[in-house]
């Protein structure tokens, strides 16, 4: 049974113990919901939480843990004859799972039996043959203990599935019993109730928090294997990135670190004065209509995917770029470069800074603007000198959020500046930034041991660092001075 139709049905054996709880409850009262102890809602609610939080809590384990098991005992029978020069485990088991689709594909389209695809004795051209009947081709460089662990896999899969849907649909029945069998008058369902509540928002914020974690600790380990093959002095002190999967790179950080920084530069340069000034036009001197008017068309600038940032970089600034200022003064021919890539991201980032400095701009006590008005000064000398100071901590802040979030941006930076690795002081040339080497580096057929590949997350771990520093600073920033002007 598909995962969508267990949790459906998992949520209707909840609904009817909502019902059957909330009318078992107002029996044994009588009729009468003021001798309760709890709303009659609260009855039906347990009943509900019972039947489908468990059941659920279940079906998530299980899908997280199955994988693990069917791939730890499927690995285990591939000899390592099987695994060919040059590959490793992981992509031999990649075949298996990609065989198995295609297994799973010609059962349902009809084309083969579930038994013919479980027989494991079958060979590989007999198989091969009744695939290529419907369409379905078989790699010739399959060989038979993939083909058969891929069978033993499609086996175990199914059979787990199996495992899975009873074990979550009689999990939901029993706790649908459970909450029933408790639904009496003197049961304190609120308190159940609203217990469980917390622990479901606690549980929330401890997956956020553990996720968060593991993918530090992911990339920690994966770091530490990179350096275990790699020079840390060349990483971070080296001026040329050249990976080489047959040998000799150098994987020098500090060209990408260059490139990611300028370019993020530049688009601060954009973002920044024109984000500014429009919050301060915004919240000081445009009226309600226009004001209602104008925020919202500027954060429609927010909403754009960034890959039509990138094409709009890629098919109308680069080149314009290119033939009105690069080409004329003679600092290069390609319309791919830094300030193309900057300035889209620029334009990109201006709902960022407008909303939030708009945001801390309205949250300056108007008795400050008063008072200033008050002693004769005019509404300009207002915002510079009173406003503008005030609010002067929070817009740091936003200016800060918005440099991590040019930091971490790639498609733009591909489509607009570029993969050349480079230190150049030319905003002309065409450069590349950290997230761009970490998508090229894991893109491919590529062996997951080889420090090319490693590379990547120590690249996604300085990039981490790097902006996690960005708002730990920005959110301090904003809570030290913040109090001053509340």
């Amino acid at each position: 049974m598909p995962v969508l139709w267990i949790i459906l049905c998992a949520l209707a054996i909840g609904a009817v113990g909502y019902v059957a709880g909330r009318a078992r409850a107002m029996a044994s009262a009588g009729g009468d919901a003021r001798t309760l102890h709890s709303l009659p809602s609260y009855y039906g609610f347990h009943v509900l939480l019972a039947a489908v939080v468990p059941s659920l809590i279940v079906l998530i384990a299980w899908l997280l843990i199955q994988p693990m098991v069917i791939e730890n005992r499927v690995s285990s029978m591939i000899p390592e004859t099987a695994i060919a020069d040059g590959s490793s485990l992981g992509l031999v088991m990649a075949d298996v799972r990609r065989v198995a689709e295609g297994l799973d594909l010609a059962v349902a389209q009809g084309g083969m039996s579930a038994d013919e695809a479980r027989n494991v004795q079958a060979g590989v051209s007999d198989l091969r043959g009744r695939l290529g009947e419907i369409g379905i081709a078989l790699g010739s460089d399959v060989q038979p203990e993939i083909l058969r662990a891929a069978q033993v896999y499609r086996l175990m899969t199914a059979k787990s599935r199996l495992a899975m849907t009873i074990a979550v649909l009689l999990l939901a029945g029993a706790g649908l019993a459970y909450g029933v069998a408790r639904s009496k008058a003197d049961f304190r369902a609120r308190n159940v109730v609203e217990r469980v509540i917390k622990a479901l928002l606690i549980l929330a914020s401890t997956i956020a928090i553990l996720t968060t974690v593991g993918i530090v600790m992911s990339m920690l380990l994966e770091t530490r294997n990179f350096f275990s093959q790699h020079s840390a002095l060349d990483y971070f002190f080296g001026t040329t990135w050249s990976p080489n999967f047959r040998g000799g790179s150098e994987l020098g950080i500090l060209p990408l670190l260059w490139g990611t920084l300028y370019i993020s530069l530049i688009a601060l340069l954009v973002a920044v004065p024109i984000g500014l000034f429009a919050a301060i036009y915004m919240s000081e001197y445009a009226g309600r209509k226009m004001r209602a008017f104008a925020k919202p068309a500027i954060e429609v600038l927010a909403g754009i995917p960034t890959i039509v940032y990138g094409l709009f970089a890629l098919m109308t600034v680069g080149p314009a770029l290119r033939d009105y200022f690069a080409q004329p003064m003679g600092f290069g021919e390609s319309s791919a470069s830094v300030a193309t890539a900057g300035l889209v991201m620029g334009i990109m980032l201006i709902p960022f800074v407008s909303s939030l400095s708009d945001d801390i701009i309205n949250a300056v006590p108007q008795a400050m603007r008063d008072g200033s008005l008050g002693l004769g000064a005019t509404k300009s000398e207002t915002i510079k000198q009173v406003v503008v100071p005030a609010a002067l901590p929070g817009i740091v802040g936003a200016i800060l959020l918005a440099a991590s979030r040019a930091i971490g941006e790639t498609m733009i930076v591909v489509l607009g500046a570029g993969a050349a690795a480079r230190m150049s002081l030319n905003p002309f040339e065409a450069m590349t930034t950290v997230t761009v080497k970490i998508v090229s580096q894991l893109t491919g057929d590529t062996d997951f041991a080889s420090p090319e590949t490693l590379v990547a997350f120590a690249l996604g771990l300085t990039l981490f660092v790097i902006t996690l520093g960005l708002n730990v600073l920005a959110l301090y920033i904003v809570r030290k001075y913040r109090e001053q002007y509340e």
